[in-house]
């Protein structure tokens, strides 16, 4: 009975120890929270972009073959983004990429472009042809942006302003047709966009008759983001 006693005890013992609270894997500090707070509005931020560059992308290539859907992995081979250059610049030296389903001929093809780039009084700091054939995020989504100051907003003009920048021209842009939205506020071309309303906002001034404004919630910012990209 004694044996039976001390192997219920025992028993007893690991089944409370097994419920027993670890307080090391609970517990997160100040800095660990604060990071992945960081990593959650980068990652947002990041959803944003991509999914801009993709419509601004599309926007340009209208044939079906040239489509993109992930622009991350439709650059990596060079076609799709020799085929937007050439439309941006007019120039029929790009039309054709080189052949081959090879990493080699991939980055040919993307070398092919940054120098097309570069041509153009565009500096392309620390990204490079491996960096996009690889599918890299941060670099591709930098590389997409840079085409878009450089090809289509470079000339931005704003009556009654001075010559501007291409990036302080678009932003000027921007509060101009924002002006008057409540909870819209653009000062830069990150935080001020987080909230979705921005994008609503913009889009609402050229076609009010698609939605109401006024029944946008500030605080559901995934939903404004939803509601302006899928709008």
């Amino acid at each position: 009975n004694n044996n039976n006693n001390n192997k219920h005890h025992h028993h007893n013992n690991n089944r409370n120890n097994s419920h027993t609270p670890l307080p090391f894997l609970h517990t997160t500090s100040p800095a660990m929270e604060k990071e992945s707070r960081v990593n959650a509005l980068k990652s947002e931020y990041e959803m944003i972009q991509k999914k801009t560059f993709t419509k601004w992308a599309n926007s340009h290539l209208i044939h079906k073959k040239e489509a993109v859907d992930d622009i991350y992995q439709d650059f990596r081979d060079g076609h799709k983004l020799i085929s937007l250059l050439s439309k941006l610049g007019n120039d029929k030296k790009l039309v054709a990429p080189a052949k081959g389903k090879m990493r080699a001929h991939s980055i040919e093809n993307v070398s092919r472009a940054l120098k097309f780039i570069e041509s153009k009084n565009v500096k392309l700091a620390s990204i490079g042809a491996q960096d996009i054939v690889d599918g890299n995020p941060t670099l591709t989504l930098g590389l997409i942006w840079t085409i878009i100051l450089r090809f289509a907003i470079q000339d931005v003009e704003i009556e009654g302003e001075d010559s501007k920048n291409a990036k302080e021209a678009l932003l000027k842009w921007c509060q101009r047709k924002t002006a008057g939205y409540p909870g819209v506020n653009i000062k830069n071309f990150t935080t001020s966009w987080r909230d979705g309303l921005a994008f609503n906002a913009i889009i609402h001034k050229h076609k009010p008759e698609l939605f109401d404004f006024n029944k946008l919630d500030p605080n559901n910012a995934r939903y404004n983001l939803e509601h302006a990209f899928d709008i």
